[in-house]
């Protein structure tokens, strides 16, 4: 009698399951779920609107520039704007994926609601899509597509297919709660870039042979139908955030380096990639050129790349886009915005930030602090910026997951 209560709980597992497998494969078909047009919108003020505005006033950015709150989005993390301008995706690294709708155009987010309700997800956190509409999510250890993404997103039910089924993204034995968190952006090829954070802080030894053969600790390219996948990026402990320069096609992308190995090693790193199957130092090195102990007596391979910037310790690079807008000045045009999510194990924090890399006719990126001001004077964040995203009037949208909130940067010349 005693084993009931568990047998019932895992019956109940498998039934829960059964249903959201049954959702998927409804809407793949094209058939209703049943699920309630009933609203489920996150409400955009009051109390919590206000306080936020409050926090977003200790924000500094250089002459010229604005920010102000766009939505309130729970655990917001990365972000893919509709061609068409009419809705923005944002994932999370919990269950859900949001939409945000200006409908006014006012640039203030009228509505925040979940997307694909009927569909059981797991780490949602990347969403990217293709200039003909198909949006893609990539969870833990699934991607799922969604065509015409822009005309089905207000109604529960979905256009959707599979990818990559779940657990063949990466072997099942091997996900994680640590690095999961996927991105996700489509490429000059028309192929889509899936970064795998590998689950370690450093991986063990005998790890990489079966990491190397998945793209587990790099970033792997496939077409938008799952086939020809291959692995692009190599060295790479957790790069969330990648994006291609607008004129050379190139894939830049941030990553995540050791902790544990002090306060001021190893530093973040912002790479830039040339050419398939490059190998950016990792787990040799723990972040630039910094040794990790547990492979300091391990021969470096052949040609490894080096950052582009080396960032400072422990801030936790993450989202990144080039910016092609109109709004700000000529000396952002083609340059990096780059989220700091900010330090969890440094004795005093940094990050919590949006930076600016500019890159000159040489190649050579230099990266400067953009918006700051996350972090009190007490030493404690009121904002932990994870991804930007660009609108179609050339303003930028920061993603924070800690306040759970969007905020939007414009800029207006100064009077002369």
């Amino acid at each position: 009698m005693k084993s009931l209560p568990a047998g019932a709980a895992v019956l109940a597992l498998i039934a829960g399951a059964a249903t959201a497998q049954s959702n998927l494969d409804k809407m793949r078909g094209v058939q209703t779920t049943g699920t309630s047009f009933g609203p489920q919108f996150i409400e955009q003020g009051g109390d919590k609107a206000e306080q936020l505005r409050r926090n977003l006033e200790a924000i500094t950015m250089p002459e010229g520039f604005k920010i102000d709150l766009y939505a309130i989005v729970p655990d917001a993390r990365h972000m893919a704007v509709a061609p068409q301008g009419t809705v923005m995706w944002v994932g999370t690294r919990k269950t859900e994926i949001y939409t945000v709708t200006d409908r006014d155009r006012d640039r203030v987010a009228d509505e925040v609601e979940p997307y694909a309700s009927p569909i059981d997800y797991n780490v949602p956190n990347g969403v990217c899509i293709s200039k003909d509409g198909f949006l893609y999510s990539v969870e833990a250890n699934r991607v799922l597509v969604y065509p015409a993404a822009e005309f089905f997103w207000e109604n529960p039910d979905v256009a959707v297919d599979v990818v990559v089924p779940q657990g063949e993204l990466i072997p099942p034995e091997e996900e994680s709660f640590n690095h999961g968190a996927r991105v996700c952006k489509i490429g000059p090829d028309n192929k889509i870039y899936i970064s795998l954070g590998q689950p370690h802080n450093v991986p063990p030894k005998e790890k990489m042979d079966l990491y190397n053969e998945w793209g587990i600790g790099g970033i792997i390219r496939m077409d938008r139908d799952g086939s020809n996948r291959e692995v692009y990026t190599r060295g790479v402990r957790n790069s969330v955030g990648h994006d291609f320069h607008p004129e050379t096609g190139e894939l830049w992308f941030t990553d995540n380096q050791v902790d544990g190995m002090g306060d001021d090693i190893p530093p973040g790193e912002l790479n830039h990639q040339t050419a398939m199957g490059q190998n950016f130092g990792f787990p040799w090195y723990g972040g630039g050129t910094v040794r990790t102990n547990e492979y300091m007596d391990e021969e470096v391979p052949d040609g490894v790349i080096n950052p582009a910037v080396e960032t400072v310790a422990h801030a936790a690079d993450l989202g990144m886009m080039f910016y092609t807008g109109k709004m700000f000045p000529a000396e952002y045009q083609n340059a990096i915005f780059s989220a700091q999510h900010g330090s969890w194990n440094r004795t005093t924090p940094v990050g919590a930030r949006v930076m600016v890399t500019t890159i000159d006719e040489e190649g050579n990126a230099t990266m400067t602090s953009f918006a700051e001001g996350w972090i009190d004077e007490n030493g404690e964040y009121t904002g932990r910026p994870v991804d930007i995203a660009q609108l179609g009037d050339g303003s930028i949208i920061v993603s924070d997951d800690f306040a759970g909130a969007l905020y939007r940067i414009s800029y207006a010349a100064p009077a002369q």
